[in-house]
């Protein structure tokens, strides 16, 4: 029986004959798919600004430099996220603050947030964890009220809605910078990329500039560099991918939704596991996450799926308990919800390509192994 990986892109033959198209036409790097491909996320994120970007880390770098947040700022973001979310705090200069999350949605949980705001409080990064879109309506409110710039963390949630509207949208007039990943294993993948949805009075051509070195080039041939930036723009390669990918996002939404209803229909409740919150509106379902019942062993764990010739991953430990944290004063018992979470969660297989019978196999091996495990 073949190898079933947690994740696999759908790359379909038309896509991969319009990448072959770009490779022949001596334009390879930023160029005209990036710009249509811009154009197709501004159209799909409601006529919003987007610029496209190398991955969801440099849109997410190039956000806080636009918001102006740098050394002496603070930043609010949550501990239970893939660790970049706070790696560009750090590297504009700022400081990360964390709140625990929610244990049913794994998001930040906004009934602590109001109490880490400061007078040096210049943002938040809420992250939509496993593409669960986080509460915009209660964000906006607290962010409004202090006021703070928001920085939505979309990296998983490209596809998701909230009340109806797609995340990248604007909520009423609630609206500032998001940034999505298109990484390999999100729900659309341009191999490796991400995009940053600006606010409409943001200036396009500084975002430009921090994209690609600070750079400008004027008519007569002279040019010029005013800000330090960075190298983050996107190739024609990867536009290429993404727009293909664009073309099909709902119909890989809705495969997504119906394989994590059959998880729910086959997963064996007895066996202690602490499941998703069961969102089918809003959830673009990115991944599959559990929680292991108390007492089990996750290395052993996955050790055994693979052995039955599945693939689990973890996503994420509590990132405040890696060295670089620990090394700023965090510890461990200061965010016990993301703690908990972080060392029980395994991600399940899925993704678009998957068939029924891959959900059923994962289900009766999981059951096969932790009954084993517990027995």
């Amino acid at each position: 029986m073949s190898f079933l990986p947690f994740t696999r892109p759908t790359i379909d033959e038309e896509t991969i004959a319009d990448v072959a198209g770009v490779l022949r036409s001596g334009w390879i790097t930023s160029g005209p798919k990036v710009q249509a491909f811009e154009a197709a996320l501004s159209a799909y994120c409601g006529g919003r600004p987007v610029r496209a970007f190398s991955s969801g880390t440099a849109a997410l770098e190039v956000a806080l430099r636009l918001a102006k947040v740098g050394a002496g700022d603070t930043v609010i973001t949550t501990p239970l996220t893939w660790v970049a979310t706070a790696n560009v705090i750090l590297e504009v200069g700022a400081t990360p603050v964390f709140v625990d999350v929610d244990p049913a949605t794994r998001n930040i949980d906004l009934d602590q947030l109001a109490a880490r705001i400061t007078p040096q409080t210049k943002a938040i990064i809420p992250v939509d964890l496993a593409g669960l879109p986080v509460d915009r309506d209660r964000l906006y409110a607290i962010a409004g009220k202090h006021p703070l710039r928001v920085i939505e963390d979309a990296a998983q949630s490209f596809g998701a809605t909230w009340n109806g509207q797609p995340i990248g949208t604007s909520f009423g007039d609630r609206r500032d910078f998001v940034a999505f990943s298109f990484h390999a294993n999100k729900n659309l993948t341009t191999g490796e990329g991400g995009a940053l949805v600006l606010p409409v009075d943001m200036d396009l051509a500084l975002c430009e500039r921090l994209r690609l070195q600070g750079f400008q080039r004027f008519a007569d041939g002279g040019m010029d560099v005013d800000v330090l930036g960075g190298k983050f723009n996107l190739t024609d390669i990867a536009a290429a991918i993404g727009l293909g990918q664009l073309k099909r996002l709902d119909e890989f939404t809705a495969r997504r939704r119906e394989l994590v209803q059959r998880y729910f229909a086959g997963l064996d409740h007895t066996l202690g596991l602490q499941l998703p919150l069961a969102d089918f509106a809003n959830s673009n379902w990115h991944m599959f996450q559990v929680l292991l019942p108390d007492g089990t062993d996750r290395g052993a764990f996955i050790a055994t799926m693979k052995e039955k010739g599945i693939g689990i991953g973890v996503h994420y430990p509590a990132l405040h308990l890696f060295s670089l944290y620990r090394a700023m004063g965090f510890k461990p018992g200061d965010f016990p919800q993301a703690e908990r979470i972080g060392a029980a969660i395994v991600t399940l297989p899925l993704f678009p390509a998957m068939q029924d019978a891959d959900v059923d196999r994962v289900c009766a091996a999981l059951t096969q192994t932790l009954t084993q495990a517990l027995a």
